[in-house]
């Protein structure tokens, strides 16, 4: 028996259990990559996450994140839900710190108590080849014409964003996930008519064992560096995810002229022990 320390922390969420979980195994040393893959396979979440001692001397500590299919390099609801559990276990809740991951230093700072990462640098952008366009729009059953404009903003998982009329036309979507196939697909419409977020988003990824991620850091982090780019939208503002899901996700989105930061709420749902 090895039991590791062990939080599941509810990210994002609007209200509670209104954001997305992950499970964080906090005492990962000595795990193999096999472990690490039956553990996320077990739990079944959207990502379980393994905090190592770091390999750089500038972090806190080292990250390696798992969904059902695989390991990721980056992930933005893992990075802050891992981020706000290990400070919880040292006793130091609440200060800045950076995370080494496949992706490579991730900074983290607590601003009115959310956490927030810095939005990696992407690793493909520019527009996205028609051909995955029309996969796109199959696998949405929506018309071509519908995306009104669309990009890669690939931090490590591969998403490619499309941008669609609105946040009511976003929560309508029933994608085919079999269409869908390896392609990493975010979707994101304004609000029409609301006030509270400026936009809607929606994260499908079935070749990663998601077909639907209720909130997803590393797409909103690319989003908002394209919308940002191209001014469709604010220095500073929330996006609503997981609304189709019978979730109240809330993604803050803030530019400060370096960095675009993405932060969120963290509660650590479930606290224990973990038997690996």
């Amino acid at each position: 028996m090895s039991l590791r320390r062990f939080h599941q922390v509810d990210v994002f969420a609007g209200a509670p259990l209104g954001g997305n979980p992950v499970a964080v195994i906090v005492d990962a040393e000595g795990l193999s990559d096999q472990q690490m893959a039956a553990t996320a396979r077990w739990t079944n979440l959207s990502e379980t996450t393994f905090v190592l001692p770091p390999t750089d001397p500038a972090a806190d500590y080292r990250l390696r994140i798992f969904t059902p299919g695989g390991e990721l390099p980056f992930a933005g609801h893992p990075t802050l839900g891992s981020a706000f559990a290990w400070l919880s276990t040292v006793g130091d809740p609440g200060r800045d710190l950076i995370q080494e991951c496949g992706a490579g230093l991730v900074a983290v700072r607590f601003t009115q108590g959310r956490p927030a990462f810095a939005a990696p640098a992407l690793v493909r952008t520019g527009p996205v080849d028609e051909h995955a366009l029309g996969r796109v729009a199959a696998s949405l059953r929506i018309a071509r014409s519908d995306i009104l404009d669309h990009q890669w903003v690939d931090n490590g998982p591969g998403w490619l964003g499309v941008l669609l009329e609105s946040g009511a036309r976003v929560r309508a979507l029933e994608p085919d996930f079999g269409a869908m196939g390896d392609l990493a697909v975010g979707v994101v419409g304004p609000q029409v008519h609301r006030e509270e977020t400026a936009f809607e988003v929606r994260a499908f990824a079935p070749g990663h064992g998601v077909d639907e991620d209720p909130v997803t850091g590393s797409l909103n982090a690319g989003l908002a560096q394209w919308l940002r780019g191209v001014g469709r939208a604010p220095a500073t503002f929330v996006a609503a995810q997981g609304t189709a899901m019978g979730r109240s996700g809330r993604v803050h989105i803030h530019d400060d002229g370096e960095n675009i930061w993405v932060g969120g709420s963290c509660v650590s749902r479930v606290i224990g022990t973990f038997d690996l």
